[in-house]
This record gives C-alpha cells, sequence and structure tokens, in this order.
C-alpha cells in the first residue's frame, strides 16, 4: 500500500465531503486525519480504499460530533468558560455566501442521516457502486435514492427572491 499516493488520491475529496457534513473545517480536517491513520494502521481490502476511507471518516466525524454535544453540555452548566469567536467579515459578497452555505447546511440538516451522505458522497463524485458499498445497500437503489434526497433537500432550501422575480419577468 502506497499511503502517499492514496493520500494525494483522496484527501482533498475526503476533506469537502466531511467539511461539508460537519460544516467545521477544524473537524473535517481531524475526521480525515484519523480516516488515513486508521488506513495505515489497518489497511481496507483491495479495490474498497475510498468507499473505506469515506465511511471511517464520516464515523470519525459522527463520534467528534457527539463529543462536541457532551462538551457544549457541560459549557451550559458553566457558561463563563465557553470560549469566545471573532466576528464575521462584513463585505456584502461574504454575507451572501454565508447565507446561502447556512441555507444549505440547515436544509442538509434536516435530511435523515443517510441521505446527507449520499448526497455529499455523490457531490464529490462517487459512483453508486462506491455510494453503495458506503452506506450499505445496493447499487441499483442508489439512483433512487439520491433523487429521493435531492427531491427532499430542495423542499428544505428556501426559494430565492430573485428566482422569483426572474420567473415572473418571462
Amino acid at each position: 500500500m502506497d499511503a502517499a499516493r492514496l493520500f494525494a488520491e483522496h484527501h482533498a475529496s475526503l476533506f469537502r465531503y466531511l467539511a461539508r457534513l460537519t460544516g467545521d473545517a477544524d473537524a473535517a480536517a481531524d475526521a480525515a486525519q484519523e480516516a488515513f491513520v486508521r488506513m495505515v494502521e489497518r489497511p481496507p481490502a483491495p479495490g474498497e480504499t475510498r468507499a473505506w476511507l469515506f465511511r471511517v471518516g464520516t464515523n470519525s466525524a459522527l463520534e467528534a460530533a457527539r463529543t462536541r454535544t457532551r462538551r457544549a453540555r457541560l459549557l451550559d452548566a458553566r457558561p463563563e468558560r465557553a470560549p469566545l469567536g471573532d466576528a464575521p467579515p462584513a463585505p456584502d459578497e461574504a454575507l451572501e455566501r454565508a447565507e446561502r452555505r447556512r441555507a444549505v447546511q440547515a436544509a442538509l440538516a434536516t435530511l435523515p442521516e443517510r441521505d446527507r451522505r449520499i448526497l455529499l458522497m455523490r457531490e464529490e463524485g462517487f459512483s453508486h457502486r462506491e455510494i453503495a458499498e458506503a452506506v450499505g445497500t445496493t447499487t441499483g437503489s442508489v439512483g433512487t435514492m439520491i433523487a429521493r434526497a435531492l427531491d427532499r433537500l430542495a423542499a428544505a432550501l428556501p426559494l430565492d427572491e430573485d428566482d422569483d422575480d426572474a420567473d415572473t419577468a418571462d
């Protein structure tokens, strides 16, 4: 196993997927690193590397999220111990991007876990076979699952007022 080659091939895609899944670049970096460490310690079967990395990365990210939730509950008891963050940037363009990102993240958060994983893996260019392996289903059902997940995502996204104006101008 050539870990450096596998890292070069899969890290960027795994990181993007995990960043979208978690909404947190630091958590995504940690989960991706954990996936590659585990790959070196206990390599997956040949031909299953990508799906295996995404499954391990997903599990690592979900475990980290559970840990953060437990910590948040502890901090609720003593809010004075919570760290403070910097103010967000002020430019209009950054604000619009942040609003869109929040809207998509909020819509994704309303979806069942399996739908989120399927859509994020699809966005990363996974084949139906790879998605099926990663989520534990049959290859034949992946297309239907993607279509249903996209329908649920579209229903959860708020309509853009600019799009409404463009529709009425026709």
